[in-house]
Parts: structure tokens; C-alpha cells; sequence
């Protein structure tokens, strides 16, 4: 039997096969964000967020082929996460100020809550982006592209400074007219 053919990496009869590695990249790059914000609604600092971060990161790729495709990532990371972050708490123990296990937990739980709700947000926009119209929607990426600004994108497309912000006014109200719809059907 060679290495490649060890009982460990044959999914057993029925078993989800593990995500490829390059997959669980996309999806591990994808959640870094989301992740550090839910450790950092847990620690006091964001320097021992940051550390629980990469110690949850080297763990969750050591462990990526436990994680099966189908499943919610970042329930499976922010697992990771919370042994992590009792792990720091252990450490942290000795300091005089210590929030109770169950606001800890409420804060946790909290977090991920948001996160989804955000992520439905998102989503909502980005539908709404597509649906405006395409001078809308090139208006609204100019605005918000890098480093612009309202006053030098007016020049730029030579219009009046005063025009463009009503018209952006009026696109906001817009995206989030057609977000609050959006968001009303699917909740």
C-alpha cells in the first residue's frame, strides 16, 4: 500500500470527500476578516487578536481536510476559535479585570449573528448594484473607487460638484430602497 493510498485519505463509503486544497484557500483567505472580527469582539486588544489569529489560521490548515465542503467554514474556524481564545483567557487569568464566561459567550454569539446578517447585506447590495442603471452603476464605482472624491470626480466627468452629489444621493436612496425590499422577502 502506498502513502496516497492510506485508509486516512479514503473517504469512508458515503463520507463527503475533503475540500481541495486550492477551495479551501478561497474560502480561508475569504473569512480572515469576518474571523479576526469575531476574535476581536472576544479579547481586549487587538495585538491578541491578531496572535489568536494566526494560531487559529495554522490550525485550521492543519486541519483542513477534517473540514467538508457543504458546511459552514466559518462555524468550523470560529470553533478553532473558541479553544483558542479559552486558551488565552487561561493566560489571561492572573489580570484583574475578567468578563464572565457567559458575556463572553453572548459577545461570541453575537458576533457571528452579525456576520451573517452582514453577509446578507452584502448580497443584497450587490443584487441591487445590478439592478441600477448602467450610468448609475459607473457613477457609483467612480465615487467609490480608491481614493476619490466627490469634488474631483465632478470635475473629472465635467459636471457641476453639486450635481453629482444629488445624483449619488439619489442612487443611495435608491440601493437602499431596493435593499430594505430585498432583505424584507428573504427575512
Amino acid at each position: 500500500m502506498s502513502n496516497a493510498d492510506t485508509p486516512l485519505d479514503i473517504p469512508a463509503a458515503g463520507a463527503t470527500p475533503p475540500l481541495p486544497e486550492a477551495d479551501f484557500v478561497q474560502l480561508f483567505m475569504r473569512h480572515q476578516r469576518r474571523l479576526f472580527l469575531h476574535i476581536l469582539a472576544q479579547v481586549p486588544q487587538p495585538v491578541d487578536a491578531e496572535e489568536i489569529l494566526q494560531e487559529v489560521n495554522l490550525i485550521a490548515w492543519s486541519k483542513f481536510q477534517q473540514f467538508r465542503p457543504g458546511t459552514n467554514f466559518l462555524a468550523w474556524v470560529s470553533k478553532i476559535a473558541a479553544f483558542e481564545i479559552l486558551k488565552y483567557r487561561g493566560r489571561k487569568r492572573r489580570e484583574r479585570l475578567q468578563f464572565s464566561e457567559e458575556f463572553l459567550d453572548v459577545i461570541a454569539q453575537e458576533s457571528l449573528l452579525q456576520a451573517e446578517m452582514l453577509d446578507a447585506r452584502r448580497a443584497a447590495l450587490a443584487e441591487c448594484l445590478k439592478r441600477l442603471r448602467s450610468k448609475d452603476r459607473e457613477l457609483i464605482r467612480q465615487r467609490y473607487a480608491a481614493g476619490e472624491k466627490g469634488k474631483h470626480l465632478a470635475e473629472s466627468i465635467g459636471r457641476p460638484a453639486n450635481s453629482v452629489y444629488q445624483s449619488l444621493g439619489r442612487i443611495r436612496r435608491t440601493l437602499m430602497e431596493c435593499m430594505q425590499r430585498r432583505l424584507a422577502l428573504e427575512g
